[in-house]
């Protein structure tokens, strides 16, 4: 029988602003909303940040957290996953607090050092409610900071708590540092690898792109991962389905990207899990439980966190 496949849904992010969807979630009712609805769509995990209700900006306090996490746990029994990426101008110690202090079962660890570029989405987008926006998109000096020392102190900070991670790789040296962590004892498997491809600053979305970082993956960790894909922007069904049909896991949601189809924006993230899951079911294959899915990744369950 073939291997469920996990769905990610990414609710909210910290890449698209607030001007470029009316879907897009910012406050914390409507992020807690999404992901419930993402969940009974088919995602066995929400992949969380949170944002200032006014403004739409980030935000990556762990108060900012509080009306999310309980929301969600009380309607869902989908795994809560929250980012430690934060944004790319955020220090480590504010991207670290809220999953430290709300020790979810999985949090988000970016792999590696990048250069972070968002500047190509002003070409299409010209108008904003928030002057915040187009200066945050705009930055073409953002140096998205993920160093040894600082890899080493999420893991060592969250791995107190029994939080597990979702690795993200946006290259493939990101891989071999992944693996320099696993053979430190710091991390062991089975890892969950988000391998990320075609943002700006990161791997192409190219199929050989995909299949390298597979390839790599493969020989570096052999039968002790689980493969995952984030395709960025229009890439991101058709990375979804390279991956489902070679037995890989998939991440959609708004944080991804904003479309449904070529110029139709999403009405919301059940909607892109919907069709990834069409997909998916397509492929002979079936959608992973949230409880299919803490047995894929040995997670601690749901009653092990602090909300």
């Amino acid at each position: 029988m073939p291997t469920p496949c996990i769905i990610s849904a990414a609710v909210t992010g910290a890449i698209h602003t607030p001007s470029m969807s009316d879907a897009l979630p910012i406050t914390a009712a409507d992020i807690a909303r999404q992901a419930i609805d993402a969940a009974h769509a088919g995602a066995a995990i929400v992949h969380l940040h949170a944002r200032d209700e006014t403004s739409g900006q980030p935000d990556q306090s762990a108060q900012a957290y509080a009306a999310i996490l309980p929301a969600i746990k009380a309607e869902c029994d989908a795994i809560i996953n929250i980012t430690t990426g934060g944004a790319p101008t955020m220090s480590i110690e504010e991207r670290i607090a809220p999953a430290q202090h709300w020790a979810p079962e999985v949090a988000s660890l970016n792999m590696g050092s990048m250069n972070f570029g968002l500047f190509g989405m002003l070409n299409r987008f010209k108008k904003f409610k928030h002057n915040w926006e187009p200066e945050y998109l705009g930055n073409k000096n953002i140096l998205f900071r993920n160093t040894f020392s600082d890899i080493e102190h999420i893991i060592t900070t969250l791995s107190r708590n029994g939080t597990r991670f979702e690795f993200e790789c946006y290259d493939t040296a990101h891989l071999y540092n992944l693996a320099h962590f696993r053979d430190q004892g710091l991390v062991e498997g089975p890892l969950f690898i988000q391998t990320v491809f075609g943002l700006l600053g990161g791997i192409g979305a190219h199929p050989d792109d995909v299949g390298h970082m597979k390839r790599t993956a493969d020989r570096l960790f052999g039968d002790s991962y689980q493969w995952s894909v984030l395709g960025a922007g229009r890439n991101q069904m058709n990375i979804a389905a390279t991956a489902a049909a070679q037995g890989g896991n998939v991440r959609v949601g708004l944080e991804d990207s904003l479309w449904i189809a070529p110029g139709k924006l999403a009405a919301n993230n059940a909607e892109q899990v919907t069709k990834v899951r069409g997909i998916i079911e397509g492929l002979g294959r079936s959608a992973a439980t949230p409880d299919q899915a803490r047995e894929m990744l040995g997670l601690k369950g749901a009653d092990k966190v602090n909300f």
